[in-house]
């Protein structure tokens, strides 16, 4: 039966995560982000059907990469040293 390693253990380094506020500072970018996406995407919409289509499929993937960036996809794991 095959089992799944333990998970590495934690390496503290000078990560944004470990620096005091960089978790808030991470979040709070991420929801100005999201904000801007959704301000621009209604802008484009005021423009007729065919960019607030184009803006909503753009904003669509947009969203979703700002998603995976606060899960934290985009993360490198850390080496034990």
């Amino acid at each position: 039966m095959m089992e799944l390693a333990p998970p590495p253990p934690n390496v503290p380094g000078i990560a944004l995560d470990d620096r005091p506020g960089g978790k808030t500072r991470r979040n709070l970018r991420l929801i100005i982000y999201s904000a801007v996406t959704v301000f621009l995407t209604a802008w484009f919409c005021t423009m007729g059907p065919i960019p607030a289509v184009l803006a909503i499929v753009v904003a669509k993937h947009v969203l979703v990469a700002i998603l995976l960036m606060g899960l934290g996809i985009d993360r490198v794991r850390r080496e034990a040293a």
